[in-house]
Parts: C-alpha cells; structure tokens; sequence
C-alpha cells in the first residue's frame, strides 16, 4: 500500500487553512450568479485533498468554512435582491455550509478506513442528495445546483438529457473526490490505476456521448422568432394611464417592423385591470392578425382583489387571445399573485410550442411534463434581477437540454436568448434603456431525451445509494485486512 508512513510530516493545520482558503476562492468563482465553469471542475479538491491529511472535526470544520466562505457573497443577492427574511439567508448560507462540512468529513471517514473508493462515490453522492432534497422541498425548484456552472461546457452539458441536472454534479465531484484520493495514495498501485481507468472512462463516455449528441441534427423546421424588450421604463405602467398607453404604443411600433411567426415580450411588461383588457388586447390582437405573427406578452392583470402574473398569447390569425398565468412565484416578492395551475400552448402551434414565465424554468417537472405533453419549443416571457441573468438564462437553457427542446427567453433587465434543443446560442442580446431585439430561426426538437421519459431516477436512485455507501463503508472496526491495518496506521498520525 502506498499510504504515508509513520515519520512522514502531515503537513498541519497551515496547509489545511490554506487549502480551505483555496477551496473558498475556487468555489466562489465556480458557484453563483455568473460561474467560471472550469473553477467548478476543482473547487472541492483542495479541501477534499486537506481532509486526508487531518483529524475528523478538523475536516469537518474546513468543508464547513469552504462553502462559508464562497456563499457568503450571495448574502446580498439573497437579503437585498430577492428580499428573502434574514433568518431564512441564514439558515440557506449556514446550513448548506454545514451539509457541505459534513460530506467533507463523510469523504475523510471512509478514506481513512481503507474505503477510498467507497469515500469518491460518496462525497459527489451526498452532495447530489442535497441537491435533489433542497429543489424537492424549497420554492426555488433547482435554481440551486452546480449543474449550470457546465451551461457553455457544451459536450459536458449534454449529460442532462441522460440524468437532469443532478448527473452534472455527481460528474464534478466524483471526479475531484476520486483524484483527491489518488493525491492522497490511499491505494495500491494497482488499485490506483484501476481507479485513474474509470476516471478517464467515464470523462470519455461523456465526452463523446456530448460530442455525438452536438453533431446530430437539433430538430427540424424552424419558426422565426422575435425576442423584444425594453427596460425604460423599468417599472410597467397601467394601459389606461398615459404612461402605460406610449409603453403600449412604442412596443406596437417596434413589434410591426419585425418579420417573425412569434414575437416574445417581458413578463410584467404591461399592467391591465380586466375592465380594461380590450385596451391591450384590441391594439396587440389587432397588430398579430396584420403581421401574421403570435405575439406573447407578459402582463400583471388584476380582476378586483385577485392579481395574476399572466401572460397572453394574441394569435396570428386574429381570434381571441390564450391566457398563462405563472405557475410558480418568488416568495416574498410575488406574494399579492394569485398561482397558475396549468398547461398553455401557444394558439395554432397544435400543442408544440409551450409557454412558461421566468421562474417556471426553474423547476425540471414543469418543462419536462410540457415535453411528454409533445412540445417542442417553450417561449418564455422573464423578468431578471441585478445580476442573475446569466445564470437565469442559463437555467433555461439547461431545461431545453434535459427535455430536448428548443427555448426563447424574453426578459427584462436580461439577456434576450434563444437556444435549441443542445443548449447552442442561436441568438442574444443585453437589454437596455432602449428596445433590443433578436429575430433568428427557432428549430423546433423532433424527439425526448431519456430524461424526459425517465425523469429524476438519478435523484432518486441517489438517494438510495448514499445511506447504502455510509453503511457499507462505515461498517464495522478498522483492522483485519492488509488495507484496513494501513488505514489504521493512516489514522494514528491524525
């Protein structure tokens, strides 16, 4: 066996504060609004990497500090951003924290038992399960997950249509707690390059899945699409005030010079009570039918004491408008919203083209069921806050990957982006005080994914395998085995 011997220097705590600190920077720039992805490949390394070299709590503690130290930066986005009460920041940034410290220290248990193969399933494991647990049980759906840190790491990215986002985590982390295990020479020669041999399989059954996966066709006909917003003014304004009325007007006069089957508006663009719906929707209703073009805006309506964040599609041909309200709303900051409850397709797409507003796309179910429903396109008008719309667009962009359809997202205070059904940009533009626009070919997706069809059977199968790697691992005394007598010979330098 290739563990340290007894008069080797463990290296101590300076080494481990160092490479906390490391783990902190890498993971800070690799998680986030706007993550490096090639940071996220080694964020966990160095920490895991420290783990081997030092006692269980000490392990524990740096985890814990690594993950302190990368989120607590978002303290501001959370708090400020979104509103999100103080105690509930808290408990997000403290707790995840603590979980990540806590699969640190699972890692450090294992390894130092002799089960260092067991120790590399289980780290990337336990995160998943906290991953797939936390989009289960919160509003936020599976906004948090380190699989968008991959949205531009195309060939990577196209694991999403085998497991969903949680198949991207287990990849990054099980590959950098299995080379912290080979950097810690917990294994025999051989067992060392068994291990290095599945590493670089897997990485190549990826990549070449990925690469083969971007080299097919990304569906067939395409639908030209019109993305358009403005953020001036930021705040949208009633239709039957003036102000609301020359919003109106100006998105009119932009919108008729577009050629395009679909025009996508922001969420929110417009606010309407429904005594005067025909203010909005005779002008738009009567502009779709001239142009021959859908045209899909977002719209606060409010009929008395009830608010919906709905968006109306106008049909090309001129007949009455189809209604989407929001199906899941930002706590907090929504909360005079009443919630949608179902599906909307697109007037005379026959059910190909589904429709979704801004958070929508954060939740898996929702796409995935449009696209058993046989969509094969979402348009999607959003509404972006100071600085998440890179990773808001790029959660859409991963849900058309998961599903294999093609998305268009229209926000405010965003990107204006469409993607097809492999996550490729087809088309994007910042918004600003003025109009911006993106007219491109959409290519509507000609089939599922596994994905689509099997759902989150990675999320649930993880959570089966995790409790069963800590009890096989875990099990029993250290000793017996030539390997388990070295572990403990590892474990009493700690």
């Amino acid at each position: 066996m290739n563990f340290p011997s007894r008069g080797r220097p463990r290296g101590g705590l300076l080494l481990t504060a160092l490479l906390t600190v490391l783990s902190a920077v890498l993971l800070g720039l690799g998680t986030g609004l706007a993550p490096l992805w090639w940071c996220t490949w080694i964020a966990a390394l160095p920490v895991l990497v420290a783990a081997t070299r030092t006692g269980p709590s000490l392990a524990f503690a740096a985890g814990t500090l690594a993950w302190l130290g990368a989120q607590t930066p978002m303290w501001g986005y959370y708090g400020g951003t979104l509103e999100l009460p103080t105690p509930m920041v808290i408990g997000l940034i403290l707790g995840t924290s603590v979980l990540f410290g806590l699969s640190v220290a699972s890692f450090r248990a294992l390894a130092v038992r002799g089960r260092p193969v067991t120790a590399a399933l289980t780290f990337p494991a336990a995160w998943v399960a906290v991953e797939f647990v936390v989009s289960l049980t919160l509003p936020h759906g599976a906004w948090w997950s380190l699989a968008y840190s991959q949205a531009e790491d195309l060939p990577v990215l196209q694991l999403a249509s085998l497991t969903g986002p949680w198949g991207l985590t287990f990849l990054l982390f099980g590959t950098q707690a299995a080379l912290a295990v080979l950097l810690a020479r917990l294994l025999s020669t051989a067992r060392a390059l068994w291990l290095a041999g599945a590493v670089v399989a897997v990485l190549t059954l990826v990549l070449g899945y990925g690469l083969v996966r971007l080299t097919a066709p990304a569906g067939g006909s395409g639908v030209r699409v019109a993305l358009l917003a403005t953020d001036n003014p930021n705040d949208p304004a009633p239709v039957n005030t003036p102000e609301g009325r020359k919003l109106l007007v100006r998105y009119l006069t932009e919108l008729d010079g577009l050629r395009a089957d679909v025009a996508v508006l922001p969420e929110n663009t417009f606010v309407v009570e429904k005594s005067h719906l025909r203010l909005l929707s005779g002008p738009l209703g009567e502009l779709a039918a001239k142009r021959h073009m859908t045209i899909l805006a977002g719209t606060t309506l409010i009929d008395g004491t009830r608010h919906t964040n709905t968006a109306f599609a106008f049909p090309a041909d001129g007949s009455a408008p189809v209604r989407y309200d929001k199906r899941h709303l930002i706590p907090g900051l929504e909360s005079e919203f009443d919630t949608g409850d179902r599906d909307v397709f697109m007037p005379g797409s026959d059910g190909r083209w589904a429709i979704a507003i801004c958070k929508d796309l954060d939740f898996p179910a929702l796409v995935r069921g449009y696209r058993q429903r046989g969509a094969s396109a979402i348009f999607a008008p959003a509404w972006d806050f100071p600085g998440d719309e890179w990773i808001h667009s790029r959660i859409a962009l991963a849900r058309g990957v998961e599903n294999g359809m093609a998305v268009a997202r229209a926000p405010r205070g965003g990107d204006l982006l469409a993607s097809d059904s492999r996550g490729r940009v087809l088309g994007i533009a910042r918004t600003n005080p003025g109009f911006a626009s993106v007219v491109l070919t959409l290519p509507e997706a000609t089939g599922g994914t596994p994905y689509s069809m099997l759902g989150d059977w990675l999320g649930w199968a993880d959570l089966l395998l995790l409790p069963a790697l800590l009890v096989v691992g875990l099990r029993g005394p250290v000793g017996g085995t030539g390997g388990e007598r070295a572990a403990r010979r590892l474990e009493s330098h700690i």
